[in-house]
């Protein structure tokens, strides 16, 4: 029991260190981009392909795991952090553009095998433990939220060149990702530990059952209307007169609204079951919505933003806990890997949209849009747990 706890505390360490990388790139990529950029507009070129590399190695990244298991893979993942950092470093030093694209095209690795963590987590846990284990593993973007940005800012003139220190921070940081997956063992993954378990089916014959279905039409709805607000509302704010300070201060309520929850996210679904939790978290959104379209003082963005992020974290602990209902061992390399595969890529369509759909229809209109696709989400796990009060009776 005590060595499942310790396994845990180490994803949870790795999920804090990763995504304080995340947002550290978050707060100084574009404005490295743009310093480095032969033209102002291809300043987001760079973090593009930060989602490049993840997007290509995703699928890859979860099969090498199922062979080599994911201590393996997860190790791999970090120091990829650190080789990008290390080439980061240098292309500002030499004002390489191409070469900070190849940076973060590296860091894309990183994200892929980092995706992996919360699964991970739910495979060194108990059954009883299980979903607050993927819980307390998402809740080390606490950390992220807080020590990302500072990084970004304490490293951005730390050496002569700019934001060559805020990589080499990055750098550091993957670094102790690395010391801290060398004490990560996930048991079962000798092949010896699978004789006896049922054959694995068909990979269409898992991703086409309803949980699954339901499971990733959750995971990827959460992530688009999140990413939607979150990216929309700085430029909002923008057009309503705030100040850069005033619309990060939304930014980082938002974050800490994403991941605070987590602390007892795994207890409430352990106690009310995957679905009504998700249930909930569909109802955060519904609020966002509102609050969206009551107006847009300063208190309306904050609170949207912190109702988006928290309804986020219940569907999103939710779906990976339904999820990891839906597969064996031996077929959970294509079971996660088309879930997170499909919830990035729609992330990232939602990501390109926000920007277009604010400049052309504004902030409002935008979240009025949103709406029916709330209402719509909600209607797949009142089905599902329709289906479940029917089979329980019968």
């Amino acid at each position: 029991m005590r060595n499942m706890y310790k396994q845990v505390l180490i994803l949870a360490g790795s999920q804090a260190v990763f995504q304080t990388v995340t947002i550290l790139l978050m707060t100084i990529g574009g404005l490295a981009g743009l310093y480095l950029a032969p033209d102002p507009s291809w300043a987001t070129i760079p973090v593009a392909m930060g989602s490049l590399g993840t997007a290509l190695i995703m699928f890859p990244a979860s099969f090498l795991m199922t062979r080599m298991g994911r201590r393996a893979g997860f190790l791999l993942g970090a120091a990829s952090g650190i080789v990008s950092a290390a080439v980061a470093v240098v292309a500002m030093i030499q004002h390489s553009f191409w070469l900070l694209c190849l940076a973060m095209l590296l860091m894309g690795i990183y994200q892929a095998f980092a995706q992996f963590y919360r699964f991970a987590a739910g495979e060194v846990a108990s059954v009883e433990f299980r979903t607050r284990a993927i819980s307390l593993v998402i809740a080390g973007g606490v950390v992220a939220a807080f020590a990302g940005p500072w990084l970004g800012r304490t490293g951005s003139n730390l050496l002569s060149t700019p934001y060559a220190g805020s990589f080499v921070l990055m750098g550091v940081m993957s670094a102790i990702g690395v010391l801290l997956l060398l004490g990560l063992k996930v048991p079962g993954e000798s092949h010896t530990a699978t004789l006896g378990t049922p054959p694995a089916r068909r990979w269409t014959q898992v991703i086409t059952q309803p949980a699954y279905l339901v499971a990733l039409f959750s995971a990827a709805s959460a992530y688009g209307i999140m990413v939607l607000a979150m990216t929309a509302t700085p430029i909002a704010m923008t057009h309503h007169d705030y100040s850069l300070g005033e619309s990060a201060s939304v930014i980082q309520l938002h974050v800490l609204g994403m991941y605070l929850p987590s602390f007892f996210t795994g207890r409430l679904v352990a106690r009310f079951g995957s679905v009504k939790m998700m249930l909930a978290g569909v109802a955060m959104m519904i609020v966002y919505v509102c609050l969206a379209l009551s107006g847009t003082s300063w208190t309306l963005f904050a609170g949207a933003l912190i109702f988006v992020g928290t309804g986020w974290n219940f569907l999103y602990i939710g779906a990976t806990s339904l999820l990891s209902t839906t597969y064996s061992g031996k077929e959970k390399g294509v079971a996660q890997a088309v879930n997170d595969m499909s919830v990035f890529v729609f992330t990232l369509l939602c990501s390109v949209a926000a920007g277009s759909l604010l400049n052309s229809i504004g902030w409002q209109s935008m979240n009025k849009l949103l709406l029916p696709w709330v209402i719509v989400l909600a209607l797949p796990l009142l089905w599902l747990s329709w289906q479940r009060r029917r089979a329980a009776t019968a």
